[in-house]
């Protein structure tokens, strides 16, 4: 089979490899479309280190070749994969929390990924997709799944005022995930002119640009002193400032974007004068994949908006180059698989 192979920080060759054959309780996929996130990103230039080579890539989708050990999974069925593996048995997974398995690894990262024609997956990985959700949109789901995980630890009621900081893929799917939620007011803040006019076409009430006096504009929106849930989806240390300022007294923070700074600079005292409560999700769980997909399927999530470039899976690194771009014309972009072969 071919596949894209990572063999040092920046080097990506095309390569013949061996097509690998499922074990018990395992299935065959071969990959027809997938995304390129910020992660992909970080382990070409060696920001996150891996093995090499490495097969890069966990936002794929594909058709079932072969199933073994599991009769209600078969060839052809289209499907989405679960990239987080984990044990199953720690204390962790024992408590339903298997996404912070400590023994867990993620596909395309500890081991090989989707950037390649098929792929050996754990069968429970592996969910159908639902016809009227299409190739190029559906690796978003895996994306989608984790705004899901996030925003069940931090609930969205009915009748509130939820402000999206950072209106990148992510930051536009919290903003629909909010509406569906029951939000009765969402508010956008960011810098880009078309992200905000794409969040209010995706049903954002207001967007904002934070240097425009945004503390005032969204107070005057508010009913108490700020929003009552923050989604912070920059991963900015600024962003979670203004997040500090925006949320109301007693309000909720979610802390979506990855920060990675050992020292910043932040309103502290005003997180404990408004005793603001702070939450934090990482990655997903397999829960969380059915209910992306049904939201998707009932038109309350819209994935199309947010897709920029498709482009052949051979254009692998011309795709990550983009994300280390500053361009606010490009979001998702999705990989074609169908060249490979």
């Amino acid at each position: 089979m071919k596949a894209m192979v990572l063999t040092a920080a920046g080097e990506l060759s095309c390569e013949d490899r061996q097509c690998p054959d499922p074990r018990f309780g395992e299935c065959l996929v071969k990959i027809t479309h997938s995304g390129v996130c910020g992660t992909d990103l970080k382990i070409f230039q060696g920001g996150i280190p891996v093995d090499y080579p490495r097969i890069m890539g966990h936002e794929m989708i594909g058709k079932v070749v072969e199933s073994v050990g599991d009769d209600s999974i078969n060839p052809g069925d289209r499907v989405i994969i679960d990239p987080v593996v984990f044990c199953g048995s720690c204390p962790l997974c024992l408590a339903g929390k298997e996404n912070l398995c400590k023994q867990g690894h993620l596909l395309g990262r500890d081991c090989d990924g989707g950037f390649s024609e098929y792929m050996r997956v754990p069968s429970k990985a592996v969910f159908p997709l639902t016809a009227s959700i299409d190739d190029n949109s559906a690796p978003l789901i895996q994306v989608m799944t984790t705004c899901v995980h996030a925003q069940r630890l931090a609930p969205v009621h009915k009748g509130e005022t939820v402000i999206v900081i950072g209106l990148g893929v992510t930051g536009l799917l919290h903003v629909q995930l909010a509406k569906a939620s029951g939000a009765e007011r969402v508010i956008g803040i960011t810098r880009s002119p078309k992200r905000r006019a794409v969040a209010e076409q995706l049903g954002a009430d207001a967007t904002f640009d934070p240097g425009d006096d945004v503390l005032s504009k969204v107070r005057e929106l508010c009913v108490h002193d700020g929003g009552d849930l923050v989604i912070e989806s920059s991963g900015s240390i600024d962003s979670l400032a203004m997040g500090i300022e925006l949320a109301r007294t007693g309000g909720r923070l979610l802390l979506f974007g990855i920060f990675t700074q050992k020292k910043m600079a932040l309103p502290l005292y005003q997180l404990y004068y408004k005793e603001l409560s702070i939450y934090n999700g990482r990655a997903a769980k397999r829960e969380d994949y059915p209910a992306s997909i049904d939201l998707v399927k009932r038109g309350l999530v819209k994935l199309d908006p947010l897709i920029s470039h498709i482009l052949p899976l051979e254009d692998l690194e011309q795709a990550i180059v983009m994300l280390g771009e500053r361009d606010e014309q490009r979001m998702k972009v999705i990989l074609d698989h169908s060249q490979m072969g």
